[in-house]
C-alpha cells in the first residue's frame, strides 16, 4: 500500500491570505508541490500534531473505531476532550469524521507529515508573492 503523504506549511496569517489572493486574481497557480495544509506557526503546528495526538492519529489509523465512542475507549480520553480534538484535526484536514447514520466514526487520513519551513526571511516573502506561471 502506497504511504499518504500531505505536505504541511507554516506561514503567518498574512502570507498565507497574500497566497490565497494572488491564486483567486489569477495571478499565481498552486504547485502540485506546496504544501495541503497551512499552520500559522511552528506552535500551533507544535499544538496541534503534539505526541498525544500523534498518538490518537495512529490509534485511528490502526484500530479504525467503528465510532468516537470506541475510540474514547480505546484511547482513554473523555469524550468532550476527543472530540474537540478530533475537531481540530478534522478542521486541518488531518481526520475525517463520517456520519454513518447517528454515529460518528473517526478516520486518519495521512500516514505521514512532511513540513515546508522556510528559515529565511527572504524565502518566507517569495512564498507570499505572486508567481507567474
Amino acid at each position: 500500500m502506497t504511504e499518504r503523504v500531505v505536505k504541511v506549511g507554516i506561514a503567518t496569517y498574512e502570507d498565507q491570505k497574500a497566497r490565497l489572493m494572488a491564486i483567486a486574481r489569477g495571478e499565481r497557480k498552486v504547485d502540485p508541490d506546496e504544501p495541503k495544509i497551512w499552520f500559522s506557526s511552528i506552535e500551533s503546528f507544535a499544538q496541534v500534531l503534539s505526541t498525544k495526538n500523534q498518538l490518537l492519529l495512529e490509534l485511528i489509523a490502526e484500530a479504525k473505531p467503528a465510532s468516537v465512542a470506541e475510540l474514547e475507549t480505546l484511547s482513554g480520553r473523555k469524550g468532550p476532550n476527543l472530540s474537540r480534538t478530533l475537531k481540530t484535526l478534522a478542521r486541518f484536514g488531518l481526520v475525517e469524521l463520517r456520519r454513518q447514520g447517528r454515529t460518528l466514526v473517526p478516520s486518519a487520513i495521512y500516514d505521514r507529515v512532511s513540513v515546508d519551513l522556510p528559515l529565511l526571511a527572504a524565502a518566507r516573502q517569495q512564498r507570499a508573492l505572486p508567481a507567474h506561471r
